[in-house]
This record gives C-alpha cells, sequence and structure tokens, in this order.
C-alpha cells in the first residue's frame, strides 16, 4: 500500500512497505532540470548532481564511497530535462547508514572551487562523448527543433563554454534557488519501520525552507525543419520527428501503444519491414517523450547512405497505413501486453518501486496503483490508436535531423525535402 506523508515545509513523503523483501530503496526526486535553466546556467543542475558526490561537511568523497560499499549499498543519481533525483538501495538493516550518507550529501556538501574546477573538466569530456555518439547528437538536435524557444530544447549537460564560467558562488546560488521542498518528494519503497522512518526524515528534512518558484511554461510554436550535421561517419544516422501532446493529455496511453506498434520492439512494423525483410538497415526504433504539457513522437535509423530513399518512403508507407487502419488486432493486443508485462516485471525491483511513486508523485502530483495503470492501458482502443496516428503522422509536420558525411553524400538534404513535401 502506498502513503503519503506531508512535512509542514511541504515535503511530500511516498512510502511503499513490501514486507516480502529484505531490501529497501530511498530516493530523493526533485522538479528540477534542463528546463529550470536559462542561457547561462545551462547544465547547472546536472552539474549540481556531480557535485553532491564530491565531499561534505562530515565526509570526504573517498569516505562517501567506503561508506556506501562498507553497508553493500548502491548509491547513484540522475537528471532530466523535468526532474533530478539522488537514490540508494541498501538491506533493509542498513537503511538508517543509507539515509544519513544521502541527506548528508544532499544538505552537507562543501562545493570548493577546487573540486568545481575538477568536475568541470570531468563533464566536459562527457559533453565530447556524446558529441562522438552519433545516435546521441541526432536525438539532442531533433528535441532542440521541436521545442525551439522553449526550455525543453537545453541540452542536460549544458555546454563547454557555460561549465567553464562556473564558480562556487553561482552554483550554490542556483542551489539555493531551485532546491525546495515544495518541489521535491522523498519516496521510499521496500522493507522498514514506517514510523521511524517518518521520525528520521522529518528531523533531517523539517528546517528545509522554501523559495518561491516561477511556473515554466513549456509548450511552444513548432516549425517544421531539416538539418543536417557534418561527420566523417560511415553510416548515417537519421531522427524523424514530429511535437505531439503531453503526458497528462487522454491520448497519452493511446500514443505509448502506438509506439510499441510502429516501433518500440522487434516485432513492430518499422523493425520487421525495414531491417527484418528488406534488409535495409542496422538499427530502427521509435520513442516518445512527453513532459506536463507537450512532447515528441520520433523514428530513429542507422543505415547506409544509398539505403535512405527507400528506406524513409518505407517508414512514410508504414504511417500512412496506420492511419488508414492498418493495424492488425494481433498487433494491437501484442502492444498492449508487452507494456503491461514491461510494467509489471519492472515493479519487483525495490528501486523500480521508488522510481515509479516517486517520478509519479513528482511529475504528475497523483498516486496511481498498478492496477489503475494497467486499467489504463487495457482501456485503449484502436480507433485511439488511429485517431493519434493522424495527429502525428503528417509528413509536412515531420522535421528530420541526420548526421553523416555531408561532402560526400550532397543530396540528403533533397531527397529529404522531396519525400516530405
Amino acid at each position: 500500500m502506498i502513503k503519503k506523508h506531508t512535512l509542514k515545509n511541504g515535503l511530500r513523503i511516498m512510502t511503499e512497505k513490501l514486507d516480502y523483501v529484505k531490501s529497501v530503496s530511498f530516493g530523493i526526486w526533485l522538479k528540477v532540470g534542463s528546463v529550470n535553466e536559462i542561457d547561462d546556467t545551462n547544465g547547472m543542475s546536472h552539474f549540481i548532481e556531480h557535485m553532491l558526490f564530491k565531499g561534505t561537511e562530515n565526509r570526504t568523497a573517498n569516505q562517501i564511497a567506503e561508506e556506501t560499499d562498507n553497508i553493500g549499498g548502491q548509491l547513484n543519481a540522475f537528471t532530466s530535462k523535468d526532474c533530478t533525483c539522488f537514490y540508494i538501495k541498501v538491506l533493509d538493516e542498513n537503511l538508517n547508514e543509507a539515509v544519513d550518507i544521502l541527506s548528508d550529501m544532499f544538505f552537507n556538501s562543501k562545493f570548493e572551487q577546487k573540486e568545481i574546477d575538477k568536475e568541470i573538466s570531468v563533464v566536459i569530456e562527457e559533453i565530447k562523448m556524446y558529441e562522438d555518439s552519433p545516435e546521441d547528437v541526432v536525438h539532442d538536435k531533433i528535441s532542440e527543433i521541436i521545442f525551439k524557444d522553449s526550455p525543453l530544447s537545453n541540452p542536460i549537460l549544458g555546454t563547454a563554454k557555460n561549465l567553464k564560467t562556473y564558480t562556487k558562488e553561482r552554483v550554490l546560488e542556483y542551489k539555493s534557488k531551485q532546491y525546495t521542498p515544495e518541489q521535491t518528494v522523498i519516496s521510499v519503497a521496500g522493507s522498514f519501520d514506517e514510523e521511524k522512518l517518518i521520525k528520521m526524515l522529518e528531523e533531517k528534512f523539517c528546517s528545509w525552507e522554501n523559495n518561491n518558484i516561477e511556473d515554466i511554461k513549456l509548450d511552444c510554436p513548432y516549425t517544421r525543419q531539416i538539418i543536417g550535421v557534418n561527420k566523417d561517419l560511415e553510416q548515417l544516422h537519421i531522427c524523424l520527428a514530429n511535437k505531439t501532446i503531453g503526458r497528462h493529455d487522454d491520448l497519452y496511453y493511446p500514443l505509448i501503444v502506438m509506439n510499441n506498434i510502429i516501433g518500440g520492439t522487434m516485432s513492430s512494423k518499422l523493425f520487421q519491414e525495414i531491417r527484418e525483410k528488406r534488409g535495409l538497415v542496422y538499427s530502427i526504433y521509435s520513442f516518445t517523450s512527453n513532459y506536463s504539457e507537450t512532447g515528441l513522437f520520433g523514428i530513429y535509423a542507422g543505415l547506409a547512405y544509398d539505403k535512405l530513399e527507400e528506406t524513409v518512403k518505407t517508414i512514410l508507407d508504414i504511417m500512412e497505413k496506420m492511419k488508414n487502419s492498418g493495424i492488425l488486432l494481433t498487433e494491437f493486443n501484442r502492444a498492449k501486453q508487452q507494456i503491461k508485462s514491461d510494467y509489471i516485471l519492472a515493479l519487483e525491483s525495490t528501486s523500480s518501486r521508488m522510481s515509479s511513486v516517486g517520478r509519479r508523485q513528482l511529475l504528475y502530483d497523483t498516486i496511481s496503483t498498478p492496477d489503475e495503470i494497467v486499467n489504463k492501458i487495457n482501456s485503449v482502443k484502436i480507433e485511439d490508436i488511429i485517431k493519434v496516428c493522424n495527429m502525428i503522422f503528417d509528413k509536412k509536420n515531420i522535421s528530420v535531423v541526420y548526421t553523416g558525411n555531408l561532402k560526400k553524400n550532397r543530396n540528403l538534404q533533397s531527397i529529404f525535402e522531396n519525400l516530405l513535401n
């Protein structure tokens, strides 16, 4: 059973007690990500995530690592466009130590300038790693196009130019402004004593004070673009995408089922037709990224340069057929079963349950049981999916990013323009 406890400062504590396990996962979820940033602070949310591992008033970075290993814990964090999460998973007997380590990192990190300078170099190398991955390049660039003039267009890692300007004062100013209890959820799943846990969290988090946070508007006008990025690559990498709905929309679950049917699995239409039957690509899949007010649907493929025209024609043909009721009942039922199965199987892990509850409370401000989620998936109808297809699969609204050797292959832009007009 999922329970909610709210502290006087607005911090929400979500607990799910599971007596049949011996582990517990503890996570601090913040509604802070690259959408909270402006030009000169872009990358700051992700950078602060790194810095919380670099030593506190009570522990060095090495002691954080050693004490976590001493209790057999798994400590990590991540930053996305709209949230940041710090989490640890331990045996239930070590929950007190785990909470002490993570709360110490959260409130008492030192942010020494020498450590900031070292971590700037680390994150710049991380940016270079992404820039060396053509798949990441087209994904990041397509987000910039779809969400142009919205904070969603901000890259999570920021830029090397920005990072080099970071000082202790600027980093702490951003953290103080954005890290606030009303924008935070603590999620705990596994085996624990609920009364002792709540008392411990109240002691550690009750004195944390709020700041006024401005509402962020994520939606924005959208204009289709076709953009090439020159890289000396043996293979062409493409991403086709269109703007779509937010995660609160009534058509959100039909969109998820549609994505599974067209390109979410190895049995999907794109994979079977374009890779298995025609052998046109090595990799192809579809994906969705949905936020509070808006989202994108995209298709990625890695292929030989001379296979581009046939590949894109086939993608557009599959889209057109799906708009015109070209969805088999077997495909429809299989997609729903796969989505339900993936969701339920993931919940067998305490870390996944902690993430599911924490993320949903933070971003949806609601509690949904697994049964409620499954019912929403079951309620999707084929006509809902066709409606989504007709909304998204308009080729004149599809943006494209492609990367490869554009100097040797100068006709790529014209191929896309001819096919999508």
